[in-house]
């Protein structure tokens, strides 16, 4: 029985951007304020690699959630807490920024939420999550720059145009509408998609074999992070690290808060994909997702007054199994969380129709079901934030999707 919950193909990677502004602001023309007074932005963060929803936002209240997910299960007692966002779930602690948020009613979370795509490939999973199409396929153009091309004529929200933070610009904000692109001269040049590929190949049809060589990268990567820390004055890191995450948010936060500076940004965050030694309330996971807490922290910082008009939603592209593997890890799955905060969102409420953790109840009998659609969401967004109409969003935003109807209310 369900309980409904509630509480008070070009390569996205291949084009490489500068530091710099491809196009000179100065010149775009000064907007007067909207007649309420609100000047709206959305930040979407894409969290790539498939975020285990059951880790970050445990269902503590689930009688089935401990025995699950095992040794990386987050609890409301121990050295290392939860942090309960009502009476049934709570957050890693690793996110304490979250959990305030959430206490001023300014962060939210949908919960068992998925796209339409149920297979288990990151690469189509991720072309599926930002293109906004209900297949993969499709690596044109992303669902939040046709969001921006459908705005009235001389809107000035999409006339100021979208910011793509990071080495290479997102599927989801690439496409026809204006884009700057901005990335912290700290930030590596974007791995190769050979070796990204084989072993997203390998996880989806040869786990072992899949494990054996993501131990064998990570050693590698470990043994540089030494011989590169041993020699670095401040953290320094790529879209995969806590450091640099929190830069990314920073600069972010500078150029959405200027006046003449772009309403609507994207960023990646990658390292999401957690087969071995995952952590729960510690260890690799939790350094992710404090990460992800100090975007927040960064962007309500870096926005001042503009946070109380700021949507941020962070979303990734399918889940993680809800009972651990051999390696205490998770591997690809299904249901997963979206994460909202800013000063615009009607906050202190986990939404969710929870399908529960029985055997019966878990998707293919290994993952958290899907109840909410991830689309719904972001279509709720954009409605409220920029007023694109249903009909716009389900046909040319999202083609094809009609039927996923907006989540509305999400907005203050």
């Amino acid at each position: 029985m369900s309980l409904l919950c509630e509480t008070p193909h070009p390569s996205r990677r291949a084009v490489l951007m500068t530091g710099g502004s491809l196009f000179a602001w100065a010149y775009l023309p000064r907007f007067a304020r909207a007649a309420d007074n609100r000047d709206p932005r959305l930040i979407v963060i894409v969290l790539r690699g498939a975020l285990d929803g059951l880790s970050a936002i445990g269902p503590v209240g689930d009688p089935d959630y401990a025995g699950l997910h095992g040794d990386i299960a987050l609890s409301l007692s121990g050295p290392h807490a939860a942090l309960p966002l009502d009476g049934f779930f709570a957050v890693n602690p690793a996110m304490p920024e979250f959990a305030r948020l959430f206490k001023a009613n300014q962060a939210a979370v949908v919960h068992a939420a998925a796209t339409g795509y149920r297979e288990r490939s990151h690469f189509d999973g991720q072309d599926v999550l930002e293109s906004g199409f209900a297949g993969p396929g499709h690596v044109a153009t992303g669902w939040l720059n046709r969001a921006l091309e459908n705005l009235p004529a001389g809107d000035r929200v999409a006339t100021l145009g979208g910011l793509a933070v990071g080495p290479s610009t997102p599927l989801v904000i690439r496409g026809a509408a204006p884009v700057l692109g901005w990335a912290p001269q700290s930030l590596p040049a974007p791995a190769g998609d050979l070796v990204t590929r084989v072993l997203d190949l390998y996880q989806h049809r040869d786990p072992v074999l899949a494990v054996a060589l993501q131990k064998g990268l990570d050693a590698d990567r470990m043994a540089l992070d030494d011989q590169i820390g041993a020699k670095a004055m401040k953290p320094r890191g790529g879209l995969d690290s806590a450091a640099g995450m929190r830069q990314a948010a920073q600069g972010a936060a500078r150029l959405i808060a200027a006046d003449d500076g772009p309403r609507v940004a994207a960023l990646a965050f990658d390292g999401w994909d957690t087969h071995v030694n995952e952590g729960g309330a510690t260890g690799r996971l939790a350094t992710l997702l404090g990460g992800l807490d100090g975007a927040f922290e960064e962007f309500e910082k870096g926005l001042g007054e503009r946070w109380k008009d700021t949507a941020i939603v962070a979303i990734t592209e399918f889940g993680r199994t809800a009972r651990i593997n051999g390696t205490v890890g998770t591997d690809h799955g299904t249901g997963t969380v979206v994460l909202l905060a800013g000063g615009a969102i009607k906050g202190g409420r986990v939404i969710a129709d929870w399908p529960g953790l029985k055997p019966a109840q878990l998707y293919q009998q290994r993952d958290l079901a899907p109840t909410s659609d991830v689309r719904a969401v972001l279509k709720g967004l954009l409605a409220d934030q920029f007023g694109l109409s249903a009909a716009v969003l389900g046909e040319k935003v999202f083609p094809d999707s009609g039927a996923v109807k907006p989540m509305m209310n999400l907005i203050a």
